[in-house]
């Protein structure tokens, strides 16, 4: 395989880590990223490695997109307008970049075909994750009614009213599309998949959890749960939790999420499949609160219990990993104790505009939250 890897969205978070692993494994790096401001600001990040090759663009401006896939043999699709609440209101701006981005890479890659296309999906496919109910029977929970939502009975129950278990949820759990943003993501993993079988390029879809670790846009309300927790506690605010924080999710390393991507390049069975990439554990979101303040010597703030829903929200969604093991080799190497530790190394010194409440404000005032 030529040394030479193309990142769409590649300067953002993601992206960058695993420019920086792919340099170290002797490969070329272009990154084609539009450089948004929600997520970096009034200017380029930092942190990227000056070997990468930066192509500022759009990823619907069909001229660059060709123009950075010269020469290329692997790409990486990260680029999409992230955020469930947000899709939700802007939703011809998600569809667009999201959608129509991706058919612009493919319509290019159908032309000037690589002998690997690996896109970043997501777990917000599943919407509500599998459950199990006393007798070992596997439960797909339907949606939570208004009524019960309002009536703050959060837990899924069984005909009988019997609590229902959440269990890690494989892949071949189907889709319940909750939000625009899910909507796109399944577009985008689907699309890649199709034309890849078409135009013989092996494609590996990857449905991220909850990523986490340094460089999150601190400073984006739609970004990662654990990277706007830690913006409000460097602002000396609560952090505001949904229902009644025991949700359950799957927080994975950004450097578990980074081998995974590279595993792909050498994983011939993985091709036309698409895999779970999390740390197969599951943690709540006030646990999550509980160990970001601890970390930012911060436990004298205590979360902000809201008993609010988000529409598209979910109760409790986490990882099955047996497919990723087994045909990348993947092994989640960072524990959630040593990830945040890391970030909170990262986050020293650092400063946040914290644009949660502005950000509720508008869900609120858009009748998207109870």
């Amino acid at each position: 395989m030529s040394r030479r890897v193309l990142i769409t969205g590649g300067a953002g978070f993601i992206g960058s880590h695993l420019a920086d692993r792919l340099l170290e494994r002797g490969f070329e790096v272009r990154v084609l990223d539009s450089l948004v401001a929600q997520v970096h600001g009034d200017r380029a990040p930092d942190y990227l490695d000056d070997e990468v090759e930066l192509v500022r663009a759009d990823l619907r401006d069909e001229a660059a997109v060709r123009r950075a896939l010269r020469g290329v043999e692997a790409v990486y699709h990260f680029a999409a307008a992230v955020g469930v609440g947000q899709s939700m209101y802007e939703i011809r701006s998600y569809t667009s970049v999201n959608s129509v981005g991706t058919a612009v890479l493919l319509e290019s890659l159908a032309a000037q075909p690589v002998e690997k296309l690996v896109v970043a999906s997501s777990m917000s496919v599943y919407g509500e994750g599998l459950y199990r109910d006393a007798s070992g029977r596997v439960h797909l929970a339907a949606e939570r009614s208004l009524e019960q939502l309002k009536n703050g009975a959060w837990e899924f129950t069984d005909e009988r009213g019997e609590p229902l278990e959440a269990i890690p949820t494989p892949e071949t759990k189907p889709p319940r599309l909750g939000s625009v943003y899910a909507l796109t993501k399944y577009a985008q993993e689907n699309m890649c998949l199709m034309v890849g079988r078409a135009y013989r390029i092996p494609t590996v879809a990857l449905r991220f959890f909850n990523v986490y670790g340094p460089r999150q846009a601190l400073s984006n309300p739609y970004t990662g749960v654990l990277a706007i927790f830690a913006s409000r506690y460097l602002n000396n605010r609560p952090p505001l939790i949904f229902e009644d924080g025991n949700q359950k999710r799957d927080f994975v390393n950004v450097g578990d999420i980074v081998q995974a991507c590279v595993s792909c390049l050498h994983a011939p069975d993985a091709a036309d499949r698409v895999l779970n990439v999390g740390s197969g554990q599951a943690f709540t979101i006030r646990e999550l609160a509980e160990r970001i303040a601890r970390a930012l010597g911060k436990t004298h703030i205590e979360p902000q219990i809201t008993g609010k829903y988000r529409v598209g929200d979910i109760r409790h969604c986490f990882a099955d990993i047996g497919r990723a093991r087994s045909l990348l080799g993947y092994a989640p190497q960072v524990s959630l104790e040593q990830g945040i530790l890391e970030l909170a190394a990262w986050l020293d010194g650092r400063t946040a505009t914290d644009r949660l409440d502005s950000a509720s404000a508008e869900l609120a005032q858009r009748g998207l939250t109870l």
